[in-house]
């Protein structure tokens, strides 16, 4: 008999009344003298399924290894249930221990147990019905995002993870060598010689495919990067990774105005995917972590996103009377989370896209507008977590961009392709970047970016 899954077994109505085979992972056993209840989950479903094992065919001393942690093989017939919580259950004929779990030593008993501990049994949490959960919707947001794109005509592009040039100053970054940390060698002025390194100069872990993504759209149309990034900065927050996932759409011929629409289009649907595809694990996160995820979700769906200025919204901050902000508000200052959820949550009471930002406060990269102070640039701003899109239009001037990179101190040697982009049938173009962790934060609610990604990497952890 081949295995059912237990999310077939519990919404499959023709199986009633057959026999059927789950295996699965024991979450908790109970019973009395006369039966005993075994719920088992396989991972397809947060809700387990009620295994019926009758002390006749089942004496007590026979069931001693199916234990919390346990995992078994039961066939059965599959009959509809006597009790509350669950409409099918299966009454076991035949029970195999696959494999046991010591009850002394194995931590995921019938308790509640804080994230912070779940954290650092990292390789069992996904059991847990929260971890399940949250595995489950990062899986059916991967897919949305792919989706999305594929339906709409892009074209996925993997780009280099290993780099030699830093996409925007963005932050510190990992270097790559194979030289000896202790005595690598040196050049004549005393510096490391990377010349004699594997790739013959200083490489690093990239912190954002957009350049290259960039390159691939001045020739495919439209494309869009999924791919791992990497920040080596010591932030100990519950919003920093050392290592996250970044979806980096990028447009030929898009322009602004086209970008912002991009952006509310891929939010909404995905949004909406999440609602129509996990309802069970978005109920117990709800229910569970926070009681406005469901309200917030359809907020954003039911919502138009508001368009404002960057120049706009620091009036509407600094005349904010009953707001009492920590940081300051003035014109050329970068806007701090406390300000982006004003705007969205007090003020507007929709999400909001500010644009047009002071380009000394942004990337080299962005298109100048026509004053010579603001660019392009566009973030989209969420309720209960602030911007979760960051993009703009970029410069295709090879001019002003040259202007750009040199008042902002860059080496023209390690961009001399990105800017030969503008020499050869330049073309105004557009995209944005989509931390995948910060969108699984949104539509979990879960409270720390640690708790959306399987193994977190972070300052003085690199665990599993």
């Amino acid at each position: 008999m081949s295995r059912t899954n237990v999310k077939k077994l519990l919404t499959s109505t023709e199986l009633v009344g057959q026999d059927v085979l789950v295996k699965g992972w024991v979450r908790t056993k109970r019973g009395n003298k006369f039966v005993s209840f075994i719920a088992v989950n396989d991972g397809s479903t947060i809700n387990n399924i009620q295994v019926v094992a009758d002390a006749e065919k089942f004496p007590e001393e026979s069931l001693k290894e199916v234990t919390t942690g346990a995992c078994i093989a039961v066939t059965g017939k599959l009959v509809e249930s006597q009790g509350k919580g669950q409409t099918v259950e299966i009454q076991a004929e035949k029970v195999e221990v696959l494999g046991t779990a010591d009850v002394e030593t194995y931590p995921l008993q019938k308790k509640g147990h804080s994230l912070e501990f779940l954290r650092e049994i990292a390789h069992l949490r996904p059991r847990t019905n929260t971890f399940g959960a949250v595995l489950r919707m990062r899986h059916a947001m991967t897919f949305a995002v792919h989706k999305f794109f594929n339906d709409r005509g892009f074209f996925n592009v993997h780009t280099p993870i290993i780099t030699g040039s830093d996409a925007e100053g963005a932050g510190q970054m990992f270097r790559v060598t194979t030289l000896d940390p202790i005595n690598p060698p040196k050049t004549e002025t005393g510096e490391v010689d990377y010349s004699q390194d594997f790739f013959g100069k200083n490489t690093n872990l990239t912190v954002s495919g957009q350049l290259e993504g960039e390159v691939a759209a001045m020739a495919l149309g439209q494309i869009y990067t999924f791919g791992p990034t990497f920040r080596a900065e010591n932030s100990n927050t519950s919003r920093h990774l050392a290592e996250f996932w970044m979806i980096e759409p990028e447009v030929a011929f898009n322009e602004l105005t086209d970008n912002m629409d991009l952006a509310e289009e891929f939010l909404q649907y995905l949004v909406t995917y999440a609602l129509e595809n996990c309802a069970d694990d978005l109920q117990f996160l709800n229910d569970m972590y926070d009681k406005e995820l469901l309200n917030r979700l359809h907020f954003v769906v039911n919502n138009k996103f508001e368009r404002v200025t960057y120049t706009d919204a620091v009036e509407i901050l600094k005349n904010a009377k009953k707001a009492k902000f920590e940081y300051p508000v003035e014109w050329g200052t970068d806007l701090q989370s406390e300000h982006e959820r004003y705007l969205v949550e007090k003020h507007f009471n929709k999400p909001v896209i500010l644009i047009n930002y002071p380009k000394d406060i942004k990337a080299f990269y962005m298109k100048l507008n026509d004053d010579g102070k603001t660019v392009r640039a566009m973030d989209v701003l969420f309720p209960g977590i602030g911007e979760i899109i960051g993009g703009s239009e970029r410069e295709e001037s090879y001019e002003k961009l040259m202007t750009r990179v040199k008042e902002m101190g860059i080496h023209e040697e390690q961009v001399w392709w990105y800017l030969e982009l503008r020499k050869f049938g330049t073309a105004p173009h557009s995209g944005f970047g989509l931390g995948f962790e910060r969108l699984m934060l949104f539509v979990t609610g879960m409270g720390n970016i640690r708790d959306v990604i399987p193994f977190p990497r972070f300052p003085k952890s690199a665990e599993f």
